[in-house]
């Protein structure tokens, strides 16, 4: 075969190669490693991001093939806008655009304004089916483009973490400090996980009419290779992230119920809804009661941040756990998605009343009305309740003046690693 022919089949071969390589399959746009490739060899542009809302749903409920067609369509629409532009899909439901010229932070604003008024609501139909789709953009006013794509991303994220339209990255924000301090929380999280770096710290619950300790709630910490202590707000979303939150809830029920298999104390611990939803977590808690005999010195307490999902799903876990003489508690009442109905359809031993109403209850008196409603009606449904966030002298008076049956805060004492008999 003459040797020149064999080069140029070759380098036809290698630039086919190289088209598939940088072209994504599906919707025939130029892919993430083209966007990266074209951007090292750019000074002068513009990147905007987009992620459609909700795809992952609109994919499950009408099936891959209409999730297909949906990014097809986008990837039409977005080459239809941005003719003389470049449109690159970089991932499953994200696609890049890059403009080709510099645009200061008020006129990328205004941009971006009337990009999401053209591409709000976009309208497809598919088999008589109509599909409205939305999404969320971001873009970049950093004065060099260092970095870039990890900059938009970065704003792509807290746009769709905000339910913002669109969000614009800028120096002097910390949006590089808050994910630079997930990437090390992420570290020491598994760091803990392997090294017993998990552990619960007890804080105790006092009788405001003996004021003697009636149980501890065990609340978790991590201890990072340096002996410095985290609460739960530094790792636990971060646990969540990372997908290891439920070893993190078995690591803490774990030692809680070591430490107080061997005495008569009574505890409490706190569970959220994800924690109930979980079906490996429900049956391993099951399995800890079954297995153990403390089960009526046990306390679960709900914890009030996140609105019910499946209300039956936590009526049968009070159910089966209550069989084992388990109390049950509805932690934060007074906050976040709490309301009364909760009293009466899960039927708690315990509703602790959240610290935002406790901690000026001596001085608000919108909170003092809130309080003497939930006491009110906690008493005349025989729910015990406990305030929380006791901080000083005044507030424990006056917590106990309003009839509230526990107290516990810093004023009674701290969490600590151990247990004071």
């Amino acid at each position: 075969m003459d040797i020149e022919k064999l080069k140029h089949e070759l380098e036809s071969t290698k630039l086919k190669l190289m088209d598939q390589f940088y072209v994504d399959y599906l919707s025939s746009l130029p892919n993430l490693y083209k966007l990266r490739n074209d951007l090292e060899n750019n000074s002068d542009f513009t990147l905007i991001m987009l992620n459609i809302d909700n795809f992952k749903i609109l994919n499950d409920f009408y099936g891959f093939i209409v999730g297909d067609f949906i990014l097809e369509s986008v990837a039409n629409k977005l080459q239809n806008f941005f003719k003389g532009e470049q449109v690159y899909r970089v991932s499953s439901d994200e696609f890049a655009i890059v403009l080709n010229k510099r645009l200061s932070f008020y006129e990328l604003k205004d941009y971006l304004v009337e990009l999401s008024k053209k591409i709000s609501h976009l309208e497809f139909n598919y088999s008589k089916i109509d599909i409205f789709v939305d999404s969320t953009l971001s873009s970049s006013a950093s004065r060099s483009n260092d970095n870039i794509f990890s900059k938009v991303n970065m704003a792509l994220k807290y746009a769709k973490e905000e339910g913002l339209k669109f969000w614009i990255y800028e120096d002097n924000m910390n949006l590089g400090n808050e994910y630079e301090s997930n990437l090390k929380f992420a570290i020491k999280v598994r760091k803990a996980l392997n090294n017993a770096g998990l552990i619960p710290y007890f804080q105790p619950i006092v009788d405001n009419k003996t004021e003697k300790i009636v149980k501890y709630e065990a609340l978790s910490r991590l201890v990072d290779s340096d002996g410095i202590v985290y609460p739960p707000e530094k790792f636990i979303p971060v646990s969540k992230k990372i997908k290891v939150y439920d070893k993190v809830t078995k690591e803490v029920i774990n030692k809680t119920f070591e430490i107080f298999k061997d005495n008569d104390l009574e505890f409490s611990i706190n569970l959220s809804f994800e924690d109930i939803m979980n079906q490996e977590i429900y049956q391993f808690i099951i399995n800890k009661l079954k297995k153990s005999d403390i089960g009526p010195r046990v306390t679960f307490e709900l914890l009030e941040s996140e609105k019910v999902q499946d209300f039956q799903k936590v009526v049968r876990f009070f159910d089966e756990i209550k069989r084992h003489g388990v109390k049950v508690a509805i932690d934060d009442f007074g906050s976040g998605f709490s309301n009364f109905s909760y009293m009466t359809n899960l039927s708690p031993d315990y509703i602790k009343i959240d610290g935002s109403l406790i901690r000026n209850l001596d001085v608000d008196e919108n909170a003092q009305i809130v309080v003497e409603t939930i006491v009110s009606f906690s008493k005349k449904l025989g729910i015990k309740t406990v305030a929380e966030y006791v901080h000083s002298s005044t507030i424990l008076s006056t917590v106990k003046n309003m009839g509230i049956d526990y107290s516990q805060g810093f004023y009674i004492d701290q969490p600590k690693p151990q247990i004071t008999f």
